[in-house]
């Protein structure tokens, strides 16, 4: 199975999706997968896989997740975002310093409860879907990291910052603990992702599979024909013989392999790029 792998950039009010759909038309593939999907009022880096890479995912490091993002004070909106805005509070401008105190303080955040407006799923539905059908949704609390937490501007009523966190960390969450610190309502009026751990967008360039893997190289000493057949092969013929993940290159084609226990464990084999 053929794939290429590359970085995409999804545009505004485009839900990830259909964005897809749009890479696969372009490119003409069967298949296609992307990273972490965002909202669509969101823009930015979507990790994207086509062919048989779209079962790379669990062997990229797609973290931290670093986004923009703009905050509307005193815009009331049930989606936390620009789509679901249904109020404006006018307000006096506040003091720079306590918006930069504000944004300051999400780097202590190490929980949320994501918005009911999210694709998390209760009982099998997705929360945004009960939420529009005026159901009650209740979402438990999870567990995430913000890594970096920094103020870049304000022009009132708008303030921007940029955040780097780990994966379910939900940006529209934490705009408006920005805003409830500073006593006040508040939505996302813009949200982009930068980047998903190394990985930013620079036209959607063919990435460099084996610089994109975190795991190690091995290499397989005898008849390279052995492992493209996925035959059951000897520990001994291996150059590192550690329990772990590895990738083995022979040019055109990949195959990732687990070493455990003394066993051989093919988890892809055959991966034409």
């Amino acid at each position: 199975m053929k794939g290429s792998l590359f970085v995409g950039y999804k545009p505004l009010f485009v839900s990830s999706n259909n964005y897809l759909m749009r890479i696969k038309r372009e490119m003409k593939a069967d298949s296609a997968g992307f990273s972490g999907t965002l909202d669509p009022f969101a823009t930015g880096v979507l990790v994207i896989a086509t062919g048989g890479l779209s079962k790379l995912f669990n062997y990229l490091d797609l973290e931290p997740k670093r986004y923009k993002a703009v905050l509307w004070l005193g815009a009331k909106s049930e989606t936390l975002d620009i789509e679901g805005i249904k109020e404006v509070e006018e307000m006096p401008p506040f003091d720079i310093q306590k918006i930069q105190d504000a944004v300051s303080v999400l780097k202590d955040v190490t929980k949320i409860v994501p918005p009911k407006y999210s694709a998390k799923r209760i009982n099998g539905k997705r929360a945004y879907e009960l939420a529009r059908a005026n159901q009650e949704v209740e979402l438990k609390e999870c567990n995430i990291s913000v890594f970096e937490s920094t103020f870049i501007s304000y022009s009132h009523p708008f303030v921007t910052f940029e955040v780097s966190v780990s994966k379910g960390t939900y940006v529209r969450t934490l705009g408006s603990m920005v805003a409830e610190t500073l006593g006040v309502c508040g939505s996302l009026s813009f949200l982009e992702r930068l980047s998903e751990g190394k990985f930013r967008y620079d036209g959607k360039k063919a990435l460099d599979i084996k610089e994109c893997l975190n795991i190690k190289e091995n290499v397989y000493k005898k008849d390279k024909t052995d492992i493209i057949c996925g035959k059951k092969v000897s520990l001994e013929d291996f150059a590192i013989q550690d329990d772990g993940i590895y990738y083995l290159d022979r040019g055109d084609s990949f195959s990732i392999i687990e070493i455990k226990e003394q066993k051989i464990i093919y988890k892809l084999n055959n991966i034409e790029i």
